[in-house]
């Protein structure tokens, strides 16, 4: 009898949270699911991890491919699947024991829906809570907050297969943006939809593809939005036979240097913010101090200045204080009006204002 659901997992050295997220899919309360696990080049304890679970459990099926870019992989696992649903799980996350049979009971109740996702608890590496989020819940507000930004979160997606077999999967091209690229294509078919639940412990770690990606993930998004633009207006998409996504191509597509770089600049400054709340704060001074070496001609001067305030308080984290005053420094000399913003922050401490 063929499963209801495939989850399928893509792996490559995630040894330090692999075993935890398997055993997140196989604790499902809902059970009538195959869990098909691709590994696309792993070098450390990966595969043997997920092979030690495949010889216990017969609804893990491993498939080990070369190492391929991350889209690919999950296309391996996605045109494998022998289910109605495809279940998306990424090997750092857990799954809360209901979440399939949340997502399959909705389901059921709404065929007209295409992609469904649910709510997440920020956790840090060690597991521990942070924040919970949540997306918007109907198709309506989906829909248009789609046009700017990913309101799904890709480890929380249950896919109807009919759908990501009617858009062709995943496009190679856009490399760490594929599951937004994904939802636009989808949700010109099929309508969208989120849990109010929370479905999913999703964690911050230092290690994530898409925080040692940023530029190619902030590019993949712009490229994803011009693309479906493109296509709302019934013109040919321009991504279709595209091998790779570069500045000078979307320049060519109508985005900008300037909004390339601003659209960058939010991008590395909500990495920054998520690895300060998340503890990692040598994590947080890397990525920031690497924002302000590229280029910033078209940055705004109070973005480039708090990301200087960041620097300043972090490397005083470290007691680093020399480094600390010298970022302050340019804060101050970026947008002078930073000054204020300190003085009001000194006189709350004492209490005068």
């Amino acid at each position: 009898m063929k499963p209801v659901v495939s989850v399928v997992m893509v792996t490559c050295n995630v040894e330090r949270f692999l075993a935890e997220s398997i055993e997140s899919i196989l604790d499902q309360t809902f059970r009538q699911f195959e869990f098909i696990i691709v590994d696309f080049g792993s070098t450390d304890k990966s595969k043997a991890i997920a092979s030690n679970y495949a010889a216990r459990d017969g609804r893990i099926k491993l498939h080990t491919i070369p190492k391929c870019s991350l889209p690919e992989a999950r296309n391996e696992g996605g045109f494998l699947a022998q289910g109605e649903y495809i279940a998306i799980m990424d090997a750092d996350d857990v799954s809360l024991p209901n979440r399939l049979l949340w997502q399959v009971e909705f389901m059921e109740k709404h065929p007209e829906v295409g992609v469904l996702g649910g709510g997440v608890e920020w956790i840090n590496a060690a597991g521990k809570p942070l924040i919970t989020n949540r997306h918007p819940l109907g198709d309506r507000e989906i829909q248009s907050a789609l046009r700017t930004h990913s309101v799904l979160w890709q480890p929380t997606a249950l896919i109807r297969r009919e759908a990501f077999v009617q858009v062709g999967g995943y496009r190679p091209a856009f490399v760490v943006a594929h599951d937004y690229d994904l939802w636009l294509r989808i949700a010109e078919h099929f309508k969208m939809a989120n849990l109010e639940q929370v479905v999913l412990k999703y964690r911050i770690h230092p290690y994530q593809v898409s925080l040692k990606k940023r530029t190619q993930q902030t590019l993949g998004i712009l490229a994803a939005q011009v693309s479906a633009s493109s296509r709302r207006l019934g013109k040919p998409d321009p991504l279709d036979s595209v091998e790779r996504i570069t500045p000078t191509l979307l320049v060519g597509l109508g985005v900008t240097e300037a909004r390339q770089q601003r659209e960058l600049a939010s991008d590395y400054w909500l990495w920054t913010q998520h690895m300060c709340r998340a503890g990692e704060y040598a994590v947080a001074l890397q990525a920031a101090l690497e924002f302000l070496r590229s280029p910033l001609g078209y940055v705004e001067r109070s973005r480039i200045a708090d990301f200087y305030l960041t620097v300043s308080k972090l490397w005083l984290k470290q007691k680093r204080f020399a480094k600390s005053f010298l970022a302050m420094g340019h804060a101050v000399i970026t947008r002078p009006v930073v000054v204020l913003r300190l003085l009001k922050g000194v006189f709350r401490r004492l209490g005068l204002a």
